[in-house]
């Protein structure tokens, strides 16, 4: 009797533990920090991401290049994007072509961004983690687009026109209503 009980609690933990494993994984934590020095913790949830101090916004996470001809063309429609809607949009552009933070810095300030940037360096567990869940196989742009609540709603390889950027925003400020 004593032996099955035995049994039974080590196959009970196993299991416990095999389930917290596979929680761990999908709900995984990470943090990305910006090139200003702010850190932000990120929370993988069942259908997204919670990301610390982003609550509630429309979030737009892109995957770019320096070197990616769609890339910059983007920057400009990106700017418009987050200037027009600064309290209610997060965009998130991390620079995935092997610039440092000092040069995703130099780089942001020659190109006027004002939206967070951050290098590969800094949110290298979160590249890792959308590589995993979007099967994101490193095409750039690549866009991951969250509701106020931080469910991925729309994901895009290529880059989209400002005015369809603008369409994806409003109805996902729309959904959070």
């Amino acid at each position: 009797m004593k032996t099955l009980l035995s049994a039974t609690l080590l196959l009970f933990s196993f299991l416990t533990y095999t389930q917290a494993a596979e929680n761990e994984k999908i709900f995984a934590k990470m943090s990305m920090t910006d090139i200003t020095g702010k850190t932000y913790e990120v929370r993988g949830t069942e259908q997204g991401l919670n990301i610390e101090g982003l609550q509630g916004k429309v979030v737009f996470i892109e995957f770019f290049g320096h070197k990616c001809p769609p890339c910059l063309a983007s920057i400009p429609h990106m700017i418009n994007l987050q200037e027009k809607h600064k309290d209610k949009l997060a965009i998130v552009a991390i620079e995935v072509q092997g610039y440092t933070d000092s040069d995703v810095k130099r780089f942001a300030k020659e190109k006027g961004i004002n939206y967070i940037a951050v290098a590969e360096e800094k949110a290298s567990e979160l590249v890792g983690y959308i590589q995993q869940r979007a099967q994101w196989r490193g095409s750039i742009p690549f866009l991951v687009a969250l509701d106020t609540k931080g469910d991925v709603q729309f994901v895009q390889a290529g880059a989209l026109p400002e005015e369809s950027m603008e369409e994806l925003f409003s109805q996902l400020s729309e959904m959070g209503k």
